[in-house]
Protein backbone atom coordinates (compact mmCIF):
# COMPACT_ATOMS: atom_id res chain seq x y z
CA UNK A 1 0.00 0.00 0.00
CA UNK A 2 1.49 3.31 -1.10
CA UNK A 3 1.48 5.88 1.45
CA UNK A 4 0.87 9.55 0.79
CA UNK A 5 3.94 11.43 0.50
CA UNK A 6 3.07 14.76 2.13
CA UNK A 7 2.43 13.13 5.32
CA UNK A 8 5.49 10.65 5.83
CA UNK A 9 7.57 11.44 9.21
CA UNK A 10 10.47 9.42 7.48
CA UNK A 11 10.83 11.26 4.29
CA UNK A 12 12.43 14.69 4.10
CA UNK A 13 10.81 18.11 3.37
CA UNK A 14 11.06 21.20 1.56
CA UNK A 15 9.35 24.29 1.97
CA UNK A 16 8.40 26.11 -1.32
CA UNK A 17 6.97 29.95 -1.51
CA UNK A 18 5.98 31.14 -4.34
CA UNK A 19 5.64 34.92 -6.07
CA UNK A 20 2.14 35.58 -3.55
CA UNK A 21 4.49 34.77 -0.45
CA UNK A 22 2.33 31.16 -0.15
CA UNK A 23 4.09 28.65 1.12
CA UNK A 24 3.83 24.68 1.01
CA UNK A 25 4.91 21.54 2.45
CA UNK A 26 6.89 19.91 -0.42
CA UNK A 27 8.71 16.24 -0.46
CA UNK A 28 12.01 16.64 -1.11
CA UNK A 29 11.63 13.13 -3.04
CA UNK A 30 9.00 15.18 -5.58
CA UNK A 31 10.15 18.08 -8.10
CA UNK A 32 9.68 21.43 -7.24
CA UNK A 33 6.30 22.64 -9.45
CA UNK A 34 7.07 25.64 -11.46
CA UNK A 35 5.83 28.82 -9.86
CA UNK A 36 7.60 28.01 -6.60
CA UNK A 37 10.90 28.16 -5.18
CA UNK A 38 12.50 26.46 -2.19
CA UNK A 39 12.73 28.58 0.73
CA UNK A 40 13.84 26.04 3.34
CA UNK A 41 14.96 22.71 3.62
CA UNK A 42 15.50 20.20 3.32
CA UNK A 43 14.64 18.93 6.41
CA UNK A 44 12.00 16.74 9.15
CA UNK A 45 8.89 17.23 8.43
CA UNK A 46 8.21 19.01 11.85
CA UNK A 47 10.80 21.29 11.58
CA UNK A 48 9.48 22.59 7.71
CA UNK A 49 5.75 22.81 9.38
CA UNK A 50 7.74 24.73 11.94
CA UNK A 51 9.47 27.06 9.80
CA UNK A 52 5.74 27.48 7.60
CA UNK A 53 4.17 28.68 11.23
CA UNK A 54 6.98 31.29 11.74
CA UNK A 55 7.52 32.90 8.86
CA UNK A 56 3.39 32.29 7.38
CA UNK A 57 1.99 35.13 9.83
CA UNK A 58 0.25 36.42 7.39
CA UNK A 59 -2.12 34.16 4.98
CA UNK A 60 -3.06 36.73 2.32
CA UNK A 61 -1.44 36.62 -1.10
CA UNK A 62 0.93 39.11 -1.77
CA UNK A 63 -1.34 41.01 -3.84
CA UNK A 64 -4.53 41.08 -2.02
CA UNK A 65 -2.32 42.76 1.13
CA UNK A 66 -1.05 45.79 -1.52
CA UNK A 67 -4.27 46.31 -3.06
CA UNK A 68 -5.73 46.47 0.75
CA UNK A 69 -2.98 49.11 1.61
CA UNK A 70 -3.60 51.37 -1.45
CA UNK A 71 -7.05 51.48 -1.10
CA UNK A 72 -6.31 52.55 2.82
CA UNK A 73 -3.80 55.35 1.54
Amino acid sequence: MQTNPFENADTSYLVLVNDEGQRSLWPATIDVPAGWTVEFGPEARQHAVDHIEAAWQDMRPRSLVRAVEGEAA
